[in-house]
């Protein structure tokens, strides 16, 4: 069976910001969100994106205390799925995430693995493109990236 890849709404939103939405269906095949995160794209998600709902609402009450409700739904569902690799931005997710055993990477990740597969050549156009959206990206994370993806 294929991992199942669980994203939040800040990879759908970067990605289709900068027109390469598709570029998570090359990585990954079908990805799974949630009804939060479904609603709080805001516009209708390619059918290779599934949206399932979180069994355990009071564990998702318990995270909304310390995060947004996507990344809460995402952590959530995420508990549910053993095995799965969360797509999260946000540092304070990142961190409860990887508290629980969680397995993430961030947008920045999926362009890396992108590049590592072939499916793009370089990762520095769609870096400078994200660079120009109000997505913050650290130098830090940049020279990283680029690192990991040799270029």
């Amino acid at each position: 069976m294929p991992k199942t890849i669980i994203s939040d709404t800040s990879c759908f939103i970067i990605l289709s910001s900068i027109g390469e939405l598709e570029l998570l269906h090359k990585v990954y095949g079908q990805i799974v969100t949630t009804n939060d995160i479904a609603l709080e794209y805001g516009e209708p998600l390619p059918e290779w994106v599934t949206v399932e709902t979180v069994t355990d609402k009071y564990r998702q009450q318990l995270l909304e205390m310390q995060i947004d409700k996507g990344e809460s739904s995402a952590i959530a569902l995420a508990l549910e799925t053993p095995g799965c690799t969360l797509i999260l931005d946000d540092y304070k997710a990142r961190k409860i995430a990887g508290f629980l055993g969680l397995n993430y990477t961030g947008t920045i990740g999926v362009i890396v693995k992108a590049k590592l597969i072939g499916a793009i050549k370089s990762i520095k156009p769609l870096l400078g493109k994200i660079k120009r959206t109000n997505f913050r990206l650290s130098a830090d994370i940049e020279l990283l990236a680029l690192k990991e993806a040799k270029e």
